[in-house]
């Protein structure tokens, strides 16, 4: 039980700043609504392997890049703390140092939650199926996952607390190689054997393809299962990670 209200604590204190800033939220979303408008027009001969509009295929894997990319830089605020205490005064209290995390965590997801739930509406517009069961599922297990990647993104500030530069370095040489690798964008079946290999080596491949097996209805299926398994090592692994790291900064 208290795990739970240090996390909502950690949550309403972090969540207040975002709320008043609302307008980051709404810039958020012209991004991913410029892929929208200006990439998919380019799948149209693409064999992308899904059923109706390339909007079924490229969508899932649009709201997994928001997500992958905001929750690896989510750190970068946690520097800015550490560098003027503030964060080692949030220590000082007996909270959970987990529930720190993903309180922190919870607060990054929230509004890319809303943002995703955006995107769906709009591209439903332009031809999205709605699959509203499966579709939420996806979302749920993007919450999950994002949670393990912020805590691991809190870790590194941490780790590189008196070196900024280093976090943003760090965080973005893997963010992108992951995103590539990941098919997003293009499907793998499309690159060559050595290319399409590498990529069954990244635990982001498999999430992908759960996503868009969920944004086309499937919800009992392998590639589901692989994608929720994927989703829950990295939040385990991410939190116990953070939360070593944490314990190491609170001493």
């Amino acid at each position: 039980m208290s795990f739970i209200t240090d996390t909502a604590t950690s949550f309403r204190r972090e969540i207040g700043p975002t709320l008043r800033s609302w307008y980051y939220i709404i810039f958020g979303i012209i991004q991913p609504l410029l892929y929208l408008g200006l990439f998919v027009p380019l799948l149209t001969n693409v064999p992308t392997g899904a059923e109706g509009s390339p909007l079924q295929w490229f969508v899932p894997g649009m709201v997994v890049m928001l997500v992958l990319f905001t929750t690896v830089s989510c750190g970068w605020a946690l520097t800015e703390e550490l560098m003027s205490g503030s964060f080692e005064r949030f220590l000082a209290t007996p909270m959970s140092r987990p529930a720190i995390l993903v309180g922190r965590a919870l607060k990054e997801l929230a509004p890319l939650l809303v943002q995703a739930l955006i995107i769906i509406v709009v591209a439903a517009s332009f031809g999205l199926q709605l699959h509203i069961l499966p579709m939420l599922i996806g979302l749920v297990l993007l919450l999950v996952f994002g949670v393990g990647v912020a805590a691991l993104s809190y870790a590194l500030a941490i780790a590189s607390k008196n070196d900024g530069s280093l976090f943003y370095m760090v965080s973005h040489s893997v963010a992108l190689p992951l995103m590539l690798l990941g098919g997003v964008l293009l499907p793998m079946e499309m690159a060559p054997d050595w290319l399409y290999i590498a990529s069954r080596f990244n635990p982001l491949t498999f999430l992908v393809e759960a996503e868009r097996a969920l944004f086309i209805g499937e919800v009992f299926s392998v590639t589901v299962l692989y994608g929720a398994l994927v989703a829950v090592a990295v939040a385990v692994v991410g939190i116990a990670i953070g939360a070593a790291t944490i314990r190491k900064a609170s001493l």
